[in-house]
């Protein structure tokens, strides 16, 4: 297998990592720690986005579904975190691989001396071949839960801040379904998918719809951002099914896979 050797930014949403009951998808946390390992141990740097922490620990909680006090959205962050990150410490660790945790806020990235030591601590981890697992610090920061002035959207402009601040070769975002489409798959059975996309314009704005899966709260518009985002500072985005970890794989060996994002 040849494969370009680089440093790749993961975002797998809530959708991806929970099964319709809420419960954790174990078998596919299981096989998206297999193959990001597998791709470590290709040569690559690897940075995983994960959200799923409110999700998760509202079903930990017995909730009778997701909660809406603002307070128990934060009881349930807490708990959802820390349920993530055990499963993330025992897939990963079954091959050989060592986690860290980074829990953001709007804060870090806006003050310039906390964003610079937040990027020293990524190459600090990668430098180590230590796999950085993000998300937003839901327990403490209401912005990304409640306020209109959400800075990361379901995680998926968090991925693209991480990529911009890790200087990431690549960002790919796991989605629900196979990539952009002209139009939303799940009400046009003549939706398409469009593979490659060179410049992001209003146009592509006005393709992206609304919001996305009843266990997330992103949608493509927030995917589209990302990878607007990232494209202007010099990184490909991909955005494929998360259901599908294993194309990662055709991705890494540079077979087209849902759609691909051309960086500026």
């Amino acid at each position: 297998m040849s494969v370009k050797k680089n440093r790749i930014v993961v975002k797998v949403g809530t959708s991806t990592l929970t099964n319709e009951n809420g419960n954790s998808n174990l078998r596919r946390i299981e096989l998206l720690a297999r193959i990001l390992s597998d791709i470590q141990n290709m040569g690559n740097e690897v940075v995983l986005v994960s959200s799923g922490a409110i999700a998760v620990g509202a079903n930990k909680m017995h909730l009778p579904g997701k909660p809406t006090e603002m307070r128990m959205k934060q009881a349930a962050a807490a708990v959802g975190q820390c349920e993530n990150m055990f499963l993330y410490d025992k897939f990963f660790g079954e091959y050989g691989k060592i986690v860290a945790q980074i829990l953001l806020n709007a804060d870090d990235i806006k003050q310039e001396v906390k964003k610079e030591n937040l990027a020293n601590t990524f190459e600090a981890l990668l430098e180590q071949n230590i796999i950085p697992i993000v998300n937003e610090n839901d327990s403490v920061s209401y912005t990304e839960i409640e306020s209109e002035e959400k800075l990361f959207g379901d995680n998926d402009m968090l991925s693209a801040v991480v990529a911009i601040l890790c200087r990431a070769d690549r960002l790919i975002i796991l989605s629900d379904i196979d990539g952009f489409y002209d139009r939303d798959p799940r009400l046009y059975k003549n939706a398409k998918l469009i593979e490659t996309i060179e410049d992001i314009t209003p146009e592509t704005y006005d393709l992206a719809g609304g919001a996305g899966s009843r266990r997330g709260t992103g949608g493509m518009r927030t995917k589209l951002q990302a990878a607007d985002l990232a494209t202007a500072q010099g990184i490909t985005a991909y955005v494929i099914n998360g259901s599908k970890p294993s194309l990662l794989y055709d991705l890494m060996e540079g077979k087209s896979v849902g759609t691909c994002f051309k960086a500026h």
